[in-house]
């Protein structure tokens, strides 16, 4: 795992500094700057943005996740992959736009009544959408070639700094409110058209013809990319299914309020996404030389670190919760238990680790229809009556249901399919040394009455109680090995 932690230490690294970015910017100026309706309208077109590029890229991502190791060796890349691979996302940005606008009238009559406003900037989603779509294909192929830097830079750091100087232009009074918005739009463009760039710079572009790409390798292809699509889209509306009903049966402000504790859990879950990052690719290696020892040790090696990560991040959010909310406008308090619900899906999502990498990218990855389907309809019912009766709590209640139950009945099917499972013996004494942190935390939340002061506390009981015995009892070797490697790291830079 010394790849993994190596480069997923690098991309966690400035990940953090993005998500440090964006924290200023969404939990900082957002909440100085815009009205709570003016942060939900513009989340609102970011999360359809994210969900049109989702939809319009066709299951290219996952194609070059999968079949990316039969055409590069460590000599070359044969010709015409890339280019394969971006017709399918031409195509389905072109079948989607057509359905976008088309479908602008009825898609109106939904929000007309609580969030009008997202209707008067509709149009404005397709330049995300289109943008992150080329993104989403590009950042696979550079993720494949092991070369995940780059593309956190270009989308974390880039365009967050774009954001950042157009919320001071706008709160300077230099634009408008309407410019602000079509210029954020516009930026997405920016991190697409970088890794464009540097792929030419890498000389690794390989745009050619894909006619020497046999036709059964095509039509393999093709059923692997609609397939795969078709699954991914139950993961792909829970994140996005939540959103848009919220805007749809109560309004912007009540999806500004959700979408800001929505950034708060993804904060969270960086040092997870910077190791699936890394390790996913390997698993497509791993099924194309039937290595299943390699694969079952990488997958109890994820889960081990991922489950260390974020129950240790989440206590330590957790318990200084309400100091941390305290700053916030009083309507945010109803984020508290949106945050612990969406938090409970998460953490459960991160524990098992690499089984959606293993289902998609095996040759029973057909079978994933049925959770797909599963989800969607759980997801969806489970809003339409708890949004009514609990808000934008209820939402979160269904969306973490969802999670819970996706990602066992998908670690279940992993085992008995294929003899697989992320779970090993020492992590029991982590989950009872988190829940004991956890019931302690709690039995101290009111020691003391400054809130500096209790937020320290608390964060050195975590620090004490849950990450030293782990570090010093060696529990988790693995987790242990990264806090070093990250430690090193960060000494090796800092003498350079």
């Amino acid at each position: 795992m010394g790849f993994v932690q190596k480069d997923s230490l690098r991309t966690m690294l400035i990940s953090y500094v993005g998500i440090a970015l964006g924290y200023v910017n969404k939990g900082l100026l957002f909440l100085l700057i815009l009205s709570t309706e003016q942060i939900g309208l513009i989340n609102l077109l970011v999360g359809v943005g994210i969900l049109f590029a989702q939809l319009s890229n066709f299951g290219s991502s996952y194609t070059i996740w999968r079949f990316f190791p039969f055409f590069h060796d460590e000599k070359k890349i044969i010709p015409g992959f890339l280019s394969f691979v971006l017709s399918i996302l031409g195509f389905g940005v072109l079948a989607f736009s057509f359905l976008f606008v088309f479908f602008q009238p009825q898609i109106a009559q939904l929000y007309a009544e609580h969030s009008s406003l997202f209707i008067e900037y509709y149009f404005w989603v397709l330049p995300i959408g289109i943008s992150y779509s080329l993104y989403l294909s590009l950042e696979m192929y550079l993720r494949s070639l092991k070369k995940n830097v780059f593309s956190i830079i270009a989308f974390d750091l880039g365009l967050r700094i774009l954001v950042f100087i157009s919320l001071i232009f706008f709160w300077q009074k230099l634009i408008s409110f309407e410019s602000f918005i079509i210029l954020n739009s516009l930026f997405y463009i920016v991190p697409a058209i970088s890794l464009l760039f540097y792929l030419k710079y890498l000389n690794l572009l390989n745009l050619g013809s894909f006619s020497g790409i046999s036709k059964r390798f095509k039509v393999l292809m093709y059923r692997y990319s609609i397939t795969n699509y078709i699954n991914s889209l139950g993961a792909i509306l829970v994140n996005s299914l939540d959103i848009l009903m919220i805007a749809q049966y109560i309004g912007l402000k009540a999806t500004g309020v959700y979408t800001t504790i929505v950034f708060l859990t993804s904060a969270i879950q960086v040092p997870y996404k910077a190791i699936i990052r890394v390790s996913s690719p390997l698993v497509a290696e791993y099924w194309k030389m039937k290595d299943m020892t390699a694969m079952g040790d990488l997958y109890k090696k994820v889960s081990s670190v991922s489950l260390v990560i974020g129950l240790g991040a989440f206590l330590l959010v957790w318990l200084n919760i309400d100091f941390l909310f305290s700053f916030l406008k009083s309507e945010f308090r109803e984020g508290i238990w949106v945050f612990f619900f969406l938090m409970m899906g998460r953490l459960l999502d991160m524990f098992f680790g690499l089984n959606g990498s293993i289902f998609a990218t095996s040759k029973k990855y057909k079978y994933d229809l049925i959770f797909t389907v599963i989800l969607i309809l759980s997801v969806y019912a489970l809003n339409l009556y708890l949004i009514p009766i609990y808000g934008i709590t209820g939402a979160a209640i269904s969306t973490g249901s969802a999670l819970v139950f996706y990602n066992t009945g998908r670690l279940l099917f992993v085992y008995f399919a294929f003899n697989l499972n992320p779970f090993t013996i020492r992590q029991v004494p982590i989950i009872v040394i988190a829940l004991g942190v956890l019931y302690l935390g709690n039995i101290f939340s009111g020691l003391f009455e400054n809130g500096i002061i209790q937020m320290s506390f608390q964060i050195v009981l975590v620090l004490s109680l849950f990450f030293t015995p782990i570090f010093v009892f060696n529990l988790e070797p693995e987790s242990k090995a990264y806090i070093k490697n990250g430690l090193n790291y960060l000494k090796g830079k800092f003498r350079a």
